[in-house]
Protein backbone atom coordinates (compact mmCIF):
# COMPACT_ATOMS: atom_id res chain seq x y z
CA UNK A 1 0.00 0.00 0.00
CA UNK A 2 1.33 3.39 -1.03
CA UNK A 3 -0.96 6.10 0.42
CA UNK A 4 -0.23 9.56 -0.94
CA UNK A 5 -1.51 12.55 0.99
CA UNK A 6 -3.66 15.07 -0.86
CA UNK A 7 -4.94 16.75 2.34
CA UNK A 8 -4.66 15.81 6.01
CA UNK A 9 -8.00 13.97 5.65
CA UNK A 10 -7.70 12.53 2.13
CA UNK A 11 -5.13 10.08 0.82
CA UNK A 12 -5.07 8.15 -2.43
CA UNK A 13 -3.39 4.90 -3.37
CA UNK A 14 -2.88 2.46 -6.19
CA UNK A 15 -4.72 -0.86 -5.77
CA UNK A 16 -4.59 -2.16 -2.21
CA UNK A 17 -4.56 -5.76 -0.98
CA UNK A 18 -6.74 -7.22 1.76
CA UNK A 19 -3.57 -7.58 3.84
CA UNK A 20 -3.07 -3.79 3.77
CA UNK A 21 -6.15 -2.99 5.83
CA UNK A 22 -4.75 -3.74 9.30
CA UNK A 23 -1.86 -1.37 8.54
CA UNK A 24 -4.34 1.22 7.23
CA UNK A 25 -6.28 1.07 10.50
CA UNK A 26 -3.07 1.36 12.53
CA UNK A 27 -2.12 4.39 10.43
CA UNK A 28 -5.32 6.15 11.52
CA UNK A 29 -7.53 5.75 8.47
CA UNK A 30 -11.21 5.42 9.31
CA UNK A 31 -12.75 5.06 5.86
CA UNK A 32 -11.70 3.31 2.66
CA UNK A 33 -13.22 4.22 -0.71
CA UNK A 34 -12.94 1.83 -3.63
CA UNK A 35 -12.96 3.85 -6.86
CA UNK A 36 -11.93 0.87 -9.00
CA UNK A 37 -14.51 -1.12 -10.98
CA UNK A 38 -14.58 -4.85 -10.31
CA UNK A 39 -14.19 -5.49 -14.04
CA UNK A 40 -10.57 -4.31 -13.80
CA UNK A 41 -9.37 -6.74 -11.13
CA UNK A 42 -9.37 -10.44 -10.28
CA UNK A 43 -11.81 -11.73 -7.62
CA UNK A 44 -9.13 -11.45 -4.90
CA UNK A 45 -9.09 -7.66 -5.37
CA UNK A 46 -12.74 -6.97 -6.12
CA UNK A 47 -14.68 -4.73 -3.78
CA UNK A 48 -16.35 -7.56 -1.81
CA UNK A 49 -12.97 -9.06 -0.87
CA UNK A 50 -11.55 -5.67 0.11
CA UNK A 51 -14.78 -4.80 1.95
CA UNK A 52 -14.50 -7.92 4.12
CA UNK A 53 -10.91 -7.12 5.07
CA UNK A 54 -11.75 -3.46 5.64
CA UNK A 55 -14.65 -4.21 7.97
CA UNK A 56 -12.57 -6.84 9.80
CA UNK A 57 -9.95 -4.14 10.43
CA UNK A 58 -12.65 -1.91 11.95
CA UNK A 59 -12.84 0.57 9.08
CA UNK A 60 -15.78 1.93 7.09
CA UNK A 61 -15.94 0.92 3.42
CA UNK A 62 -17.58 2.64 0.47
CA UNK A 63 -17.66 1.69 -3.21
CA UNK A 64 -17.87 4.31 -5.93
CA UNK A 65 -16.62 2.72 -9.14
CA UNK A 66 -15.18 5.34 -11.47
CA UNK A 67 -14.48 5.40 -15.18
CA UNK A 68 -14.27 8.33 -17.58
CA UNK A 69 -17.99 7.87 -18.22
CA UNK A 70 -18.94 7.84 -14.52
CA UNK A 71 -16.97 10.93 -13.49
CA UNK A 72 -20.31 12.75 -13.22
CA UNK A 73 -21.45 15.65 -11.06
CA UNK A 74 -23.47 13.18 -8.97
CA UNK A 75 -20.46 10.96 -8.31
CA UNK A 76 -18.24 13.96 -7.58
CA UNK A 77 -20.79 15.07 -4.97
CA UNK A 78 -21.04 11.53 -3.58
CA UNK A 79 -17.25 11.22 -3.14
CA UNK A 80 -17.16 14.63 -1.45
CA UNK A 81 -19.99 13.55 0.90
CA UNK A 82 -18.26 10.28 1.81
CA UNK A 83 -15.12 12.22 2.72
CA UNK A 84 -17.09 14.81 4.70
CA UNK A 85 -19.02 12.12 6.62
CA UNK A 86 -15.89 10.20 7.58
CA UNK A 87 -14.86 10.40 11.22
CA UNK A 88 -11.19 10.58 10.26
CA UNK A 89 -8.72 10.25 7.38
CA UNK A 90 -9.94 8.61 4.19
CA UNK A 91 -7.97 6.26 1.94
CA UNK A 92 -9.32 6.13 -1.63
CA UNK A 93 -7.86 3.69 -4.12
CA UNK A 94 -8.06 2.77 -7.80
CA UNK A 95 -5.50 1.37 -10.26
CA UNK A 96 -2.90 4.10 -9.75
CA UNK A 97 -4.59 6.70 -7.52
CA UNK A 98 -5.21 9.02 -10.45
CA UNK A 99 -9.00 8.63 -10.61
CA UNK A 100 -9.19 9.19 -6.84
CA UNK A 101 -7.17 12.38 -7.32
CA UNK A 102 -9.27 13.55 -10.25
CA UNK A 103 -12.61 13.10 -8.48
CA UNK A 104 -11.23 14.89 -5.41
CA UNK A 105 -9.95 17.76 -7.58
CA UNK A 106 -13.27 18.14 -9.38
CA UNK A 107 -15.03 18.31 -6.02
CA UNK A 108 -12.90 21.16 -4.69
CA UNK A 109 -13.64 23.87 -7.25
CA UNK A 110 -16.11 25.69 -5.01
CA UNK A 111 -13.68 26.01 -2.11
CA UNK A 112 -10.15 26.09 -3.58
CA UNK A 113 -8.40 27.82 -6.44
CA UNK A 114 -7.39 25.78 -9.46
CA UNK A 115 -3.72 26.46 -8.67
CA UNK A 116 -4.13 25.16 -5.11
CA UNK A 117 -5.96 22.05 -6.29
CA UNK A 118 -3.28 21.27 -8.86
CA UNK A 119 -0.50 21.94 -6.35
CA UNK A 120 -1.98 19.49 -3.84
CA UNK A 121 -2.36 16.72 -6.40
CA UNK A 122 1.08 17.43 -7.85
CA UNK A 123 2.66 17.25 -4.39
CA UNK A 124 1.13 13.78 -4.07
CA UNK A 125 2.68 12.74 -7.39
CA UNK A 126 -0.30 13.24 -9.70
CA UNK A 127 0.09 15.71 -12.56
CA UNK A 128 -3.45 16.81 -13.32
CA UNK A 129 -2.46 19.92 -15.28
CA UNK A 130 -4.49 18.65 -18.24
CA UNK A 131 -7.56 19.01 -16.02
CA UNK A 132 -7.00 22.78 -15.61
CA UNK A 133 -9.61 23.87 -18.21
CA UNK A 134 -12.29 21.70 -16.59
CA UNK A 135 -11.40 22.90 -13.09
CA UNK A 136 -11.52 26.53 -14.24
CA UNK A 137 -14.86 25.91 -15.95
CA UNK A 138 -16.33 24.40 -12.78
CA UNK A 139 -14.99 27.19 -10.60
CA UNK A 140 -16.14 29.94 -12.95
CA UNK A 141 -12.56 31.20 -13.36
CA UNK A 142 -12.44 30.80 -17.13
Amino acid sequence: MEPRQITPRYFVSPQIDAEDLVAAAKSGFTTVICNRPNTEVPPSHQSDAIRSATLAAGLEFQVLELTHQTMTAENIARQRQIIKASTGPVLAYCASGTRCSVIWALGQTETMSTDDILAKTSNAGYDLSGLRPRLEELSGDE
